[in-house]
């Protein structure tokens, strides 16, 4: 099994602030996240800069788009987007609209299962349509009522899949080494890194924690 990708989540409105936390964590991590709230305050212009700024690294739009599938991922896969998110509780339609929209720029769309109640059947439906990740996601409101992603992770990696699984819920250095080993194939860090007193830092220990498993 190849070495998992780490994901960075970057959650802020402050364009600003954002490429410069990117800047700070760029030699430890694989991909950058444009969380949701950040892609909505600040629109395709983040996009374009931060492919500009890391064309080595993978940049992942969270769009969490839910309906008009390939005509909302399509502007930010050709602005350089490697990889955006639909919900699979939007229906296979949206979700193949969006695969479709990947595969004309040659990028990839990854199935978000936050809130899908079958997410054994969502991924198998998606994968079949061509659908290249498949995300176990814990939002922060299910974290903050305890929830965790592991069983859905354990779950959906036994399935056998050949896609990436990737997870994200509240992961921090004393979970990430299980996570790893519970075979997600990308690890997606956010609190864990931009709200440590140095993000810099806590980026190389979950790098070397990852690389080490």
């Amino acid at each position: 099994m190849a070495t998992p990708l780490i994901q960075m989540a970057l959650d802020s409105l402050d364009f600003d602030a954002t490429v410069a936390l990117a800047e700070q964590v760029a030699d430890s991590v694989d991909i950058f996240e444009i969380g949701t709230p950040c892609i909505k305050h600040n629109g395709i212009n983040l996009v374009k800069e931060l492919r500009s700024r890391f064309p080595n690294h993978l940049l992942l739009v969270d769009l969490k788009t839910m309906d008009a599938g390939g005509y909302e991922a399509a502007p930010f896969y050709e602005a350089g987007a490697d990889i955006c998110t639909v919900l699979g509780v939007s229906g296979l339609a949206t979700c193949a609209g969006v695969i479709g929209a990947a595969n004309a720029c040659g990028a990839e769309a990854q199935i978000d299962l936050i809130n899908v109640g079958d997410k054994a059947a969502c991924s198998l439906a998606c994968v079949e349509a061509g659908a290249q990740i498949v995300g176990v996601h814990t939002g922060l409101d299910a974290q903050a009522a305890g929830d965790t992603p592991f069983d859905d992770l354990a779950m959906i990696a036994n399935l056998g899949l050949d896609v990436r699984v990737s997870v994200a819920g509240g992961i921090n250095s004393s979970t990430i080494q299980d996570v790893v080993r519970a075979g997600a194939d990308i690890i997606v860090v956010g609190a864990a890194i931009y709200g440590a007193d140095s993000p810099a830092d806590s980026a190389r220990e979950l790098r070397e924690l990852v690389d080490a498993a």
